[in-house]
């Protein structure tokens, strides 16, 4: 395969209309190839299985050496072939006479595919300043959400036209080139077309000028590919170079974001996100005073047509991952997601995409998990009951089969399986809370000993106790003692005895 940047002057070359044998002269490649790379529809990465090697000089010694590696797994580790051994014992015995290298990588192949059967059977082990119809400018802006009951600082991706000052905005958490990559494919299946040009910002995830030299992302060139889309970036500190993108920012969070808007799903968030902005461009142009949603008329007409086959954004990492003693595989140094105990010690692939991640099994390609992905520099673990916890307060019928419930004491969860819908939900949204404040075990111990002080689960108790938990159940002290005789005349007062009483 050619490099990518070799396949995104193909595909530019293409549409500016040069034919095949040129584009083959030009750019050194047979023109077979450039065909192939006009005609592709679909420039995802995809990961791929690992391929079987090939032994062929080892083909009727095979059954031999699986025998001695089968008898080894029931002897002790340190009396067991290594590939010298196996080696000689072929040419010894056997009469092999090929080389030690094939025996050695077949040895260790074999070994990895045994260890794989065996973990199946037994998963117990661990800028222009004049735009044009069609033209668009992309920017990031930053704003507050408030995800399944707690808020959360995000970014927001903006997607604006200046011819006719209509924009998009779609909600990440990050402003990674998958996030990037994500936002505007949505925008661009929501309008029904690609841009003819567009313009960024001096953005690291996507692009980054270093004087006259920019570097792209290796995401970014294969979407562009993909879509046909021609970009340029603005020269650092020219905010002038996009003032429409950048004005549009202020005007969607001024607009869409005031209040804090409150959801638990942010993709069926930034889906009604398309529409409200459309919605917004309701009105005349601010300096033409033509209606806005006529002038898009004229961008969309000047949009080119959408591929056959969306881009996967998904950015598959180079480098596999290995799963640790737990069966977890660690993002970010702080960001633990588990793949199962099977995997312990073996190599992963790792899919990144604006919400989720994928693990898949290098081996064999099977995809072993996808979980929502963590952002942040607060450590996080897929097997953390809090992080199920948000969403279970927005959908409380899946408690019996929860996380959290498998994580708190017997007592507890026999009180909140009495419960009908409305109280567990109330329940969990003040375990919630606490767990926010104090602690995900301080507020389950605030939780144990409000039900047993009181027999309920009141928003006040839980917390006051999850707070004193946390604090590790201190006693208040004071500097001189407490003269407690005032309350004593309160209650003889209050049992009918008064200051008057014989």
């Amino acid at each position: 395969m050619i490099d990518v940047d070799k396949i995104e002057d193909i595909r530019k070359r293409v549409r500016w209309g040069q034919p095949v044998a040129q584009i083959a002269r030009e750019l050194r490649v047979s023109e077979p190839t450039v065909r192939k790379y006009r005609d592709m529809e679909d420039l995802s990465v995809q990961p791929k299985p690992r391929q079987e090697p090939q032994f062929p000089t080892l083909e009727r010694f095979k059954e031999t050496i699986d025998a001695w590696l089968i008898a080894d797994s029931k002897q002790w580790r340190k009396q067991r072939h290594t590939a010298t051994r196996i080696y000689v014992r072929l040419r010894d015995e056997e009469h092999y006479e090929g080389s030690y290298s094939t025996v050695q990588r077949y040895v260790r192949w074999r070994r990895e595919q045994m260890a794989l059967e065996r973990d199946q059977r037994d998963a117990s082990g661990y800028l222009l300043l004049r735009w044009l119809p069609g033209e668009c400018q992309v920017d990031f802006g930053e704003a507050d959400f408030r995800v399944r009951g707690v808020t959360t600082r995000g970014k927001y991706l903006t997607v604006s036209f200046p011819h006719s000052n209509v924009g998009f905005t779609q909600v990440f958490w990050g402003e990674t080139s998958e996030c990037v990559c994500q936002g505007l494919r949505s925008v661009f299946e929501f309008v029904g077309g690609i841009p003819v040009r567009a313009v960024f910002d001096n953005a690291t995830e996507v692009g980054r000028r270093f004087g006259a030299e920019i570097r792209v992302s290796r995401m970014f060139k294969l979407f562009a590919s993909h879509y046909g889309l021609d970009y340029s970036f603005t020269n650092p500190h020219s905010g002038n170079e996009k003032g429409n993108c950048e004005n549009m920012v202020g005007a969607h969070r001024r607009a869409l974001f005031v209040p804090v808007p409150s959801f638990h799903d942010v993709r069926g968030f930034n889906e009604r996100l398309l529409r409200d902005s459309l919605d917004l461009s309701d009105k005349r142009h601010y300096r033409l005073g033509v209606p806005q949603l006529e002038l898009f008329g004229s961008d969309r007409a000047a949009l080119l047509p959408l591929p056959a086959a969306p881009f996967s954004c998904v950015r598959w990492e180079a480098r596999t991952r290995r799963a640790n003693k737990q069966g977890e595989v660690v993002l970010g140094g702080i960001h633990r997601y588990n793949v199962g105990p099977a995997m312990t010690g073996r190599e992963v692939t790792v899919g990144l995409s604006a919400f989720d991640v994928t693990f898949v099994d290098s081996m064999t390609g099977e995809v072993l998990a996808t979980y929502e992905r963590e952002w942040g520099s607060v450590p996080t673990s897929s097997a953390d009951p809090t992080l199920q916890l948000k969403l279970l307060c927005m959908r409380p019928g899946g408690w019996r089969d929860s996380v959290v419930r498998d994580s708190l004491p017997d007592e507890l969860v026999a009180f909140l399986d009495a419960e009908d819908a409305a109280g567990l939900s109330a329940d969990l949204r003040v375990l919630r809370d606490a767990a926010e404040r104090s602690g995900f075990g301080a507020a389950v111990e605030g939780m144990v000993r409000s039900l047993g002080a009181t027999g309920s689960l009141s928003a006040a108790n839980v917390e006051l106790s999850a707070a004193v938990a946390a604090s590790g159940d201190e006693a208040v002290t004071y500097d001189s003692p407490v003269d407690l005789s005032a309350y004593d005349e309160v209650w003889r007062v209050l049992d009918g005895g008064g200051h008057d009483a014989a």
